[in-house]
This record gives structure tokens, C-alpha cells and sequence, in this order.
């Protein structure tokens, strides 16, 4: 029997999927892409000022050459802000947009406002003709609790109690180091049992205050404690047992992706370097590949890009361009791109 966290407790289709596809197409500030960069490895410049470091100290995702190469002949695709390129994507988006629907208010870092832009080239705005549309929140306003690394969570992708806390992480706009364990069973969820006699996943470690443990409402509780405006701000939609009810059914709208090991995975997955993936967990596009990285059991960096995101802007400023989600930079091969099937067909070639 699969362990989660829960010892503690006991229409129509075209509109749906228009609205979600609103929502999680609404991500974008229609800059020009003639500069994108089509570089494979580009670490952050040396002057350049970073609000969060999401994955440097604990990951070394730039602090070694790549080890593995990318597919023959590959070229990362020209990015396509705000489209749906493939046909065969539509099935995915689909249960996506059906799964946000009932799970949207992660879309926002806590203390979300929207407000007008100005023309500071750089910052992340979406503009709708003449006028530009900024976010803000306690993340931007720099009034949040910082981490100086990463933390580390053992989950995986089909349990809604390792979705909740996703969930978290991204509302509080903190970067987490993702080790998957597909079924609570495969993946990280030997050296999981290693380190605490228990398959039993969400697990959360932080490294910065030694805090390590289970069960997803405390480990909510600590993260609103310690990265956001307190426990007593935890939204209902984090609490039982409506996070587990529609967390559940998001899943199912998904067809339980995610929730099992890729067969032709390679064994050494699980030792390379962590990729590291911009998103957010509620956008249909990102939920594609996070569902590959976890079938491949790959770790992963997620750096949330919810709405209000001080991520937006630091995207923007290390690779260029706009912002879009979402984007992948995995330190193992030095490949950095971004269109979600793309990225996909990239993880299959190079990691099984």
C-alpha cells in the first residue's frame, strides 16, 4: 500500500478549456524575441543582482562543465509566447486547464496585486496595447523571508499531498529542489527510507534552519511560518479537506501522470545533477514536464514564476527575453529552452 501523508486524516468542454487556457497563457509582455539567445550553457552574469539564487550553492547547477551530451543534431526551438504549437499537446492542456480550474489560487504569490507598469525595461509587465499591467506582492516588495538555499522535497506528482505543498512553495515564490519518488516506491524513495526508515512521502529538509519532516499540513504550516506571513495566513484551499478533495481530482483530470516510473529511465537518473525547471505549478504547459521529470525520476529545481513572482524579472534579466514558462536549464548537458513538448521530446532522447 502506497504511504502518504495522511496518518492524521481519516460546461462544457470548449469553454473550460478556454478559461484555463486563459489562465495559464496569461504570462507573458509581448516583448520581441529577435534577441533570444540560442546558447546552451550561460551561467549568470557576474554583476548581475539576483533576488534568490535558485539552485547555485546546493545543486551545482553551474558549478561544473556538462558531463552528458545533447541528442544529435539538436537545436532548442524558437519559443512561441502564448500558443498552443502541437496538435497533440491539446489532450494534456485539456486536463490541465480542467485541474487549474478547481486549483487556481496558487497561480498567485501571496499578497498578490495587480497595478500598471512602467517602462523599466527588464521587469516583467503584460502589455495589452498601450498599457502595461504589473504584478506585485510580498514577494517583489521584498517583505518575505529569503532562503540562502534551496530546499529539498521528496514527493511526487500523482499524491495531492505532495501537490500542496508544491503549492506552497510556489505561493511563497521559494525555489525547491525536487527528488522524485513515483509511487512513493521508486525514484529517491530508497534514499528517502535510507535517511528516515520511511517511504513516506511529502518530506520536506531544509537546509537553512537543519528542519526536517512529514506530514504535508505541518510542513505547510512551517513554510508559511518561516518563508511567508505566518501559519495563521494559510489559505483554506492548503487546508483538509478541500486541498485533498480537488487535489485529488486534479490528478485524475491528469490520467494519475506522474505517478509512475518511467520503464526506460535510466538507472543513473537519479545521480545526476539537478535540472532546473521555471513555472509554476498550476500552468497546464509546466504540469507536462513536471510530470516527465518525475517519471524519469529526475531531480529538479523548481524556481516558481507564479503571478507576482520576483522570479519573473530575474528570468528576464538572465536570459533576455521575456518571460515565458516553461523553461528548462539542466546543467548535465548544458541545454536551456523552452516550448513544453519540445522540452519533453528532449528529456525522453537524452534520459531514457
Amino acid at each position: 500500500m502506497i504511504q502518504h501523508s495522511c496518518h492524521r486524516r481519516s460546461k462544457r468542454t470548449f469553454c473550460t478549456f478556454a478559461l484555463a487556457l486563459c489562465f495559464s497563457s496569461w504570462t507573458a509582455s509581448f516583448v520581441p524575441w529577435s534577441n533570444y539567445r540560442r546558447t546552451w550553457f550561460l551561467p549568470p552574469k557576474a554583476n548581475q543582482r539576483q533576488t534568490q539564487t535558485p539552485c547555485r550553492e546546493l545543486h551545482r547547477c553551474w558549478a561544473s562543465p556538462p558531463d552528458l551530451q545533447p541528442p544529435k543534431d539538436f537545436s532548442p526551438p524558437e519559443p512561441k509566447p502564448l500558443t498552443v504549437t502541437r496538435p497533440d499537446l491539446l489532450p494534456a492542456l485539456l486536463g490541465g486547464g480542467l485541474a487549474l480550474l478547481i486549483r487556481f489560487l496558487p497561480v498567485f504569490v501571496v499578497g498578490w496585486r495587480p497595478g500598471l507598469g512602467g517602462e523599466d525595461k527588464g521587469r516583467y509587465a503584460l502589455q495589452l496595447g498601450p498599457i502595461k499591467f504589473r504584478d506585485t506582492s510580498l514577494a517583489t516588495e521584498g517583505k518575505l523571508k529569503r532562503p540562502a538555499q534551496p530546499l529539498i522535497l521528496f514527493e511526487y506528482e500523482g499524491s495531492p499531498f505532495c501537490r500542496k505543498v508544491r503549492e506552497a512553495l510556489s505561493m511563497l515564490d521559494v525555489s525547491c529542489e525536487l527528488r522524485p519518488c513515483p509511487g512513493a516506491r521508486s525514484g529517491f524513495a530508497r534514499e528517502l527510507a535510507e535517511r528516515t526508515g520511511r517511504m513516506t512521502v511529502p518530506y520536506l529538509i531544509d537546509p537553512n534552519s537543519g528542519k526536517e519532516m512529514f506530514e504535508s499540513d505541518d510542513i505547510v504550516d512551517y513554510l508559511f511560518d518561516t518563508y511567508g506571513p505566518g501559519k495563521g495566513e494559510v489559505p483554506f484551499f492548503l487546508k483538509e479537506p478541500i486541498s485533498t478533495f480537488t487535489g485529488g481530482y486534479a490528478t485524475i483530470f491528469r490520467g494519475l501522470a506522474g505517478g509512475k516510473p518511467d520503464p526506460a529511465a535510466l538507472p543513473e537518473n537519479t545521480s545526476r545533477k539537478a535540472l532546473e525547471l521555471w513555472g509554476y505549478d498550476a500552468s497546464p504547459f509546466v504540469k507536462v514536464v513536471r510530470e516527465k521529470l518525475c517519471a524519469l525520476m529526475l531531480p529538479h529545481v523548481m524556481v516558481p514564476c507564479a503571478r507576482g513572482s520576483a522570479n519573473r524579472d530575474l528570468m528576464m534579466s538572465q536570459t533576455g527575453v521575456q518571460f515565458q514558462v516553461p523553461f528548462l536549464r539542466d546543467a548535465n548537458t548544458g541545454v536551456e529552452m523552452f516550448e513544453a513538448p519540445e522540452i519533453c521530446e528532449y528529456l525522453d532522447a537524452t534520459y531514457t
